[in-house]
């Protein structure tokens, strides 16, 4: 009896199921979100762009941001994909399709849903405890900027993506709902693309209160344009911090950041 309890044993011990998952994140946000549930000892591999967190230095690339190398992907065995659709071009989404293997696919369009789904991401890792711990500091961060920064007339602003042509965010892209926690509104809200483009008639005629840009030499072109609300006021704010580009749970305090910058009296 005490052999068959033996063999039992060591048979589920060696059962896949019990083996440590193996993931692979196609996003460097859902790579900063792993290591933000302390879960880094998981990913096999990681998608490229920009600098990685020091915990997953050394974890092996399946390419670089719209670079899948699928071949590479396939070689570390992924039991789940973590995939953000903007990071992997259309022809290769529809090869990860039919690899079946499992895919948590994630896309937040405001901040509520970001901390939701950093929460169902622990799910997927089998860590839900850590999820619901984190979405909950990341909420009650959220309700206190919120309340902190409400206005009744929200500020308007106006985000630029790049100047040559014009970029700016639609009104379904997250940095969108950052400015609404700020108590300000994007004046391209009602346009649905991530980053449209648009002309510098189109801002005129929206005369932002306030604009926000990554780059100095960027606000400084709008000095041309006297008779803009933002110019008048002296509202050309520069954003370097490049939180608000990733949506992973650091994005709430480059968000906080962001409302500071734009109403430092509240």
């Amino acid at each position: 009896m005490h052999r068959l309890w033996l063999a039992v044993l060591l048979l589920a011990l060696s059962s896949p199921a019990l083996a440590a998952l193996r993931v692979v994140s196609l996003a460097p946000s859902l790579s900063e979100i792993v290591v933000e549930l302390d879960s880094a000892d998981l990913l096999v591999g990681v998608l490229d762009a920009g600098e990685r967190p020091a915990a997953i230095a050394d974890v092996p690339s399946v390419g670089r941001y719209g670079q899948l190398d699928m071949e590479r992907l396939l070689s570390l065995k992924p039991d789940l994909l973590l995939l953000w659709p903007g990071s992997v071009g259309a022809g290769q989404r529809d090869q990860l399709k039919h690899l079946n293997i499992p895919t948590f696919v994630a896309e937040p369009h405001t901040l509520t849903q970001l901390a939701a789904q950093i929460e169902a991401i622990a799910e997927q890792l089998g860590r839900p405890e850590r999820g619901a711990k984190r979405a909950a500091e990341l909420r009650k961060q959220l309700d206190d900027l919120r309340q902190r920064y409400r206005r009744d007339v929200p500020l308007r602003v106006f985000y630029q993506v790049w100047d040559k042509p014009l970029y700016t965010v639609g009104g379904g892209q997250i940095i969108s709902d950052a400015l609404e926690v700020c108590g300000a509104r994007n004046v391209f809200a009602e346009l649905n693309l991530p980053a449209p483009q648009v002309s510098i008639e189109a801002v005129l005629q929206r005369d932002p209160e306030v604009i926000v840009a990554g780059d100095q030499a960027q606000l400084g072109a709008w000095k041309t344009w006297p008779q803009v609300a933002a110019v008048r006021q002296g509202r050309l704010l520069l954003v370097s911090d490049k939180g608000l580009e990733r949506p992973s749970g650091q994005m709430i305090s480059a968000t906080a950041k962001l409302c500071q910058l734009i109403a430092p009296d509240m």
